[in-house]
C-alpha cells in the first residue's frame, strides 16, 4: 500500500501510524495539453464518451407492449417487469464504461409509453413557455438551434430511488427496487434554460417554473417544476438539451427534447417536454405531488394513503441530491484466492452529492467504522474545464468558468489482502464540500427514496478464499447479506447491520412492516426446488408461490370465491402480485396453515425472469387465458354518468371470442404509475359472451373525497388514456350458467328454478349477465327476482336494459328498486336492502331448488347474509360474486 506525498509515491506498513491520511488525489489533466479545436475533434480522448453501439433492433420482450417502436439494450436489468421500462444497467457494466456513460446503458426511469416522434418531425418539435409572463413563447427545435446559444457539458442524472432495493429488504416501501445502478453521466447538449426564461419576460411575482412532457399517464401528463431564481441561476446549469454524448435524444431518454437539472434528483429533468409554466406556486401536477418526496419516517403506507396532506407539504419534496456512494469493485460474489492474488487489491466505487456540491472526501473502513482511510478521488469533470470557448458536439464547451460540481466522482483505495483476509466487510461513506456527510443508519421512508447510509460490502473467507457480498440485487433478483441477515431473523436496523459486532450477541427482532400478516408457519424450514414445485402445477395438488414461499391450494379448490380454476391457474407459477392485491387481511392469516416451505434462490431467479407468455404466433380463437396474462388496448371511454364510464377493449383480432362463460369474471390489472405494484380487481363485462373483437366492460369510478381514499383501479382506468393496454387473464369465480335452469357451482352441477338477484351500485353487472342470459332464451323457465339498491335514481347501472327485461318478461322477471335517497316522485322502494325488505321479497320456500346471487359493497354482502341465514336460508344457496 501506499501514499501520496507531495506527489511522490510512499509506501505504508501497518506500523506507519505516523503518516497522514492519503490526501484526496485531485486530477486535473489539461493545462499543458494542446488547444483542442473548435470541431471538437481533436479533444483529448478521455473527454469523449466510451464507444457506442446504437441498438438496431427492437427486442421480442418489447414488441407486444407501447414501445414496440423503441430499440434497446439486452443487458438492462429491467425494475419492473417488460412494461414500462424502468431499468439500470449492471454496475459493473456501468462501472467499467468510465466517467460517461453510454446511452444504451444509461438507466431509465419511465412511468409509462414512450412518445413516438418521427425523425423528419423532430425539427418541427414545439414546446411553449406560458403562464405569468409577459411574452409567452411557442419555440420549435429548429429555432432552439439556430436562434439560441448551444451550449456542452457533462451532467450526472440519478434517480431518486437509487439504492431503494436496501430500503424495502428493511420494510416495504411504495417503490420498486433499484440496485446501485440508477446513476449515469452523460455530455448533454441544448440550450440553457435561463435563455429562454429571459425571452419570455416573467412577472414579479413569479416563483416556479412548472414543465410537463408528452407522456400522458393514468393521471396526466408527467410534470413538475423547480424554483424560478434556480432557473435564473447561471451556475445551476439548468439547460434544455437536444443531444446526449453527441447524438440525438434516443427515445427512452426525451427524444427529441428534455430538461436537464444538474445537482437534482432525476425525477425533476422532464423528458419529451412540451410546456414551461412560470407560475407563483408549485406544480399542482399529480407526479409532483405524490411522486419524489422524502416523507417523515414515523408515516407508514397506511398514513399516507389517507392524509393527503403529507404529500402537498412541500417541505418533503426531493429536489438537491444528497451526498451519496457505492462500491463497484469487488463486485457482488467475485471471489479471491489468498495464495495467488497480489499483494494489493483496488477497491474502487463512485460517488455524487446535489446542488453542485464537490465530494471532498470518501473514506473507507474494513473494521465496520471504527478506524478510516481516506480514498484517492478522481473528478474527471476537471479535465473539461482547462478549455475555454472551445466547440464539442455543435455546443460551446461551457465548463471553464464554472465551480459548481455537476457529475459524480470515482474513488479507489489499494488495501493488502493481508487486511482484507482478517476482515468482516468493507465499509464507504463520503463528505461534500459542505459536509453533509453520508449516515451510517438508514433512514426508511415510504417511498423509499434518497437511500443513501454506508455502502457495505461483507467478506466470506472460505477456506482462503474471498467471496465478495454486496447488500442487494436490483429488482426480484435475490441475493446479498441484507436478505441473508434478515432471513435469519436479524435486525438490520440494529446499527451493526442485524449481526455480531465484537462478542456482542446479534439481536434476532424481525423488523416487518407494520399490521404486515405473518403468513409463514413456524417451524417450516423445508427447501422447495423449482422442479418439485412443477409436479404440483395441476388441478390435483395445487401449489403456488407467494414472495417466496409455497403454498398448497387444493383445500381451496372447493369453496375459493374465485373458483377452483383461481387455484389452478396459479399452480406452479409466482401469484404474489394477484394474491397480494386481492385478499383481505383475514385471506393472509389463514396462509400459515397451507404453507408448505420455501422455495432456494436459484428456483426464484427462474420465476423472476418472467411470467408465463403465449409461445404461439397463429391467431387464438379464444383471448382469455387463466394462466397468461393478455394485452388488451383500451379502444375507447363512453361517459355514462359523471361517475360511470364504459371502456371498450379491444382483442387481438376481429374474430376472436373473449372465452368468458356465463357467471364468470376476468381479472384486469393495472400498474400503480409511481410505485409500480400491480393493481388487480375482478370484473363483469356487459358486452353480449358472443360479442367477437371487442369487450365492454361498466365500471363505476370512486373519486377521492374529503372522507375517504377513492378506488385504485377506478381511478386509473378512468385516467388512462386511450390506446394504453391493459392486461386480462381469466375466467376465474365459482359460478356459471349453462342454460335453462342448468348452472355448476365449484364444478358440480345444480338445477335451479328460481334466482333471487341482490345487488348494489356496481355490483349489478355480475348479476346482469345472468339475468340476460336467462331472459333472451324464451323457453328458460326460470324465474328471477331482481333486487338492487342505490343512493340515487342516477346511480342506478344498466337501467334501461333492466327495465325491458323486466317489462318484456313480467311472468319470469320481478325487478325491484330501492333507494336511500329517492327524489319526492319516486315510486319505488325506499332505503337500504336489509331483513325486513328480504323478508318480503325473498322467501326460499319449501325446497332447495333455489338460488340467492349477491353483489355490491362488502356492507351490503355481509348484512344479506345475516338476514338470509336468520330466515332460514343455508350458506350453500347463497352465492357471492
Amino acid at each position: 500500500m501506499s501514499v501520496t506525498v507531495d506527489g511522490t509515491k510512499v509506501p505504508v506498513t501497518s506500523e506507519d501510524a505516523a503518516l497522514p491520511p492519503t490526501p484526496p488525489e485531485t486530477i486535473v489533466d489539461g493545462e499543458n495539453e494542446k488547444s483542442a479545436g473548435d470541431d471538437g475533434k481533436d479533444l483529448l480522448p478521455c473527454l469523449l464518451p466510451p464507444p457506442t453501439i446504437i441498438p438496431a433492433k427492437v427486442l421480442d420482450i418489447d414488441r407486444p407492449t407501447p414501445d414496440s417502436h423503441v430499440p434497446r439494450d439486452p443487458r438492462l436489468i429491467r425494475l419492473t417487469g417488460v412494461h414500462p421500462f424502468n431499468v439500470e444497467a449492471p454496475l459493473t457494466d456501468l462501472f467499467n464504461e468510465g466517467f460517461l456513460t453510454s446511452p444504451e446503458l444509461f438507466y431509465v426511469r419511465n412511468h409509462g409509453a414512450v412518445p413516438v416522434v418521427r425523425e423528419e418531425d423532430m425539427l418541427d418539435w414545439e414546446f411553449t413557455v406560458e403562464g405569468m409572463v409577459a411574452n409567452p413563447l411557442t419555440i420549435t427545435l429548429k429555432e432552439l438551434l439556430s436562434d439560441y446559444e448551444n451550449v456542452t457539458y457533462p451532467v450526472t442524472l440519478v434517480c431518486a430511488g437509487n439504492r431503494r432495493k436496501e430500503q424495502n429488504v428493511v420494510r416495504k416501501s411504495k417503490g420498486f427496487s433499484w440496485g446501485p445502478a440508477g446513476v449515469s453521466t452523460a455530455l448533454f447538449t441544448g440550450v440553457v434554460l435561463k435563455d429562454v426564461i429571459e425571452r419570455a419576460r416573467p412577472l414579479r411575482r413569479a416563483k416556479y417554473v412548472c414543465m410537463e412532457g408528452a407522456d400522458k399517464l393514468p393521471n396526466g401528463y408527467y410534470g413538475t417544476s423547480v424554483k424560478l431564481n434556480w432557473v435564473m441561476d447561471p451556475n445551476r446549469g439548468i439547460m434544455l438539451a437536444h443531444k446526449m454524448n453527441g447524438e440525438i435524444l434516443r427515445p427512452d431518454h426525451g427524444q427529441p427534447l428534455r430538461a436537464v437539472i444538474p445537482g437534482q434528483i432525476g425525477g425533476r429533468s422532464v423528458k419529451w417536454l412540451r410546456k414551461l409554466i412560470v407560475t407563483a406556486e408549485p406544480s399542482d401536477n399529480w407526479y409532483h405531488i405524490y411522486d419524489n418526496r422524502v416523507l417523515p419516517t414515523m408515516v407508514d403506507p397506511d398514513e399516507a394513503a389517507k392524509n393527503p396532506a403529507w404529500w402537498t407539504d412541500d417541505r418533503y419534496a426531493i429536489y438537491d441530491l444528497g451526498p451519496n456512494s457505492a462500491t463497484a469493485f469487488p463486485a457482488h460474489h467475485e471471489t479471491l484466492k489468498v495464495t495467488e492474488a497480489p499483494e494489493n487489491y483496488t477497491v474502487r466505487g463512485y460517488a455524487y452529492s446535489g446542488g453542485g456540491r464537490r465530494i471532498t472526501r470518501a473514506e473507507l473502513s474494513i473494521d465496520q467504522g471504527k478506524t478510516w482511510r481516506l480514498t484517492n478521488i478522481e473528478y474527471p469533470e476537471d479535465k473539461y474545464r482547462a478549455y475555454e470557448d472551445k466547440q464539442l458536439f455543435g455546443g460551446r464547451l461551457d465548463m471553464d468558468w464554472r465551480e459548481s460540481s455537476f457529475c459524480w466522482c470515482l474513488w479507489s483505495l489499494d488495501v493488502p489482502i493481508s487486511e482484507l483476509k482478517e476482515s468482516k466487510d468493507i465499509v464507504v461513506r463520503v463528505m461534500d464540500e459542505s459536509m453533509n456527510i453520508q449516515p451510517r443508519d438508514m433512514y426508511w421512508s415510504v417511498l423509499g427514496m434518497m437511500n443513501n447510509p454506508w455502502y457495505r460490502i461483507v467478506i466470506h473467507n472460505e477456506n482462503d478464499v474471498l467471496r465478495f457480498e454486496h447488500p442487494t440485487q436490483p429488482a426480484l433478483m435475490p441475493g446479498g447479506w441484507m436478505e441473508r441477515v434478515k432471513k435469519a431473523g436479524g435486525n438490520l436496523t440494529n446499527g451493526f447491520w442485524g449481526e455480531r459486532l465484537g462478542s456482542e450477541e446479534a439481536e434476532t427482532i424481525e423488523v416487518e412492516e407494520p399490521k404486515d400478516i405473518k403468513m409463514t408457519k413456524d417451524g417450516v424450514d423445508r427447501v422447495i426446488t423449482i422442479d418439485e414445485l412443477r409436479k404440483h402445477d395441476d388441478k390435483e395438488q395445487p401449489w403456488f408461490v407467494v414472495n417466496g414461499e409455497v403454498y398448497d391450494g387444493t383445500a381451496f379448490l372447493e369453496g375459493h370465491p374465485g373458483g377452483a380454476q383461481s387455484i389452478i391457474s396459479a399452480a406452479g407459477l409466482d401469484s404474489s402480485d394477484e394474491f397480494m392485491a386481492i385478499h383481505s387481511e383475514t385471506a393472509k392469516a389463514m396462509m400459515t396453515d397451507y404453507h408448505m416451505g420455501s422455495l432456494d434462490e436459484v428456483s426464484r431467479r427462474v420465476l423472476a425472469e418472467g411470467e408465463p407468455q403465449n409461445e404461439s404466433t397463429e391467431p387464438r380463437e379464444v383471448f382469455l387465458d387463466a394462466r397468461v396474462w393478455n394485452k388488451t388496448l383500451l379502444t375507447s371511454k363512453k361517459t355514462v354518468s359523471w361517475d360511470t364510464r364504459i371502456f371498450t377493449f379491444k382483442l387481438d383480432h376481429d374474430e376472436q371470442s373473449l372465452g368468458l362463460p356465463t357467471g364468470k369474471h376476468l381479472m384486469i390489472r393495472l400498474r400503480d404509475p409511481v410505485t409500480r405494484d400491480a393493481i388487480i380487481r375482478s370484473y363483469t363485462p356487459i358486452s353480449e359472451t358472443t360479442k367477437r373483437g371487442y369487450c365492454d366492460v361498466l365500471v363505476k369510478v370512486y373519486f377521492d373525497t374529503k372522507e375517504r381514499q377513492g378506488g385504485k383501479m377506478t381511478k386509473a382506468l378512468d385516467a388512462i388514456p386511450t390506446g394504453h393496454f391493459v392486461e386480462f387473464k381469466g375466467p376465474i369465480g365459482k359460478f356459471e350458467y349453462l342454460a335453462r335452469g342448468l348452472c355448476t357451482v365449484n364444478g358440480k352441477q345444480r338445477r335451479v328454478k328460481r334466482f333471487f338477484m341482490i345487488s348494489g351500485g356496481s355490483g349489478i353487472t355480475p348479476i346482469f349477465q345472468v339475468l340476460r342470459a336467462v331472459m333472451h332464451d324464451k323457453d328458460d323457465p326460470t324465474t328471477c327476482v331482481v333486487l338492487n339498491g342505490n343512493r340515487l335514481v342516477e346511480d342506478i347501472l344498466c337501467k334501461d336494459d333492466l327495465d325491458v327485461f323486466a317489462r318484456d318478461n313480467v311472468d319470469r322477471c320481478r325487478l325491484l328498486y330501492t333507494l336511500t335517497q329517492g327524489p319526492e316522485d319516486w315510486l319505488g322502494l325506499r332505503g337500504r336492502i336489509s331483513a325486513p325488505l328480504l323478508r318480503e321479497h325473498c322467501d326460499r320456500g319449501g325446497g332447495g331448488d333455489s338460488l340467492v346471487l349477491i353483489c355490491g359493497p362488502e356492507a351490503l354482502e355481509m348484512s344479506v347474509h345475516k338476514a338470509l341465514n336468520e330466515q332460514g336460508w343455508p350458506d350453500e344457496d347463497l352465492l357471492f360474486f
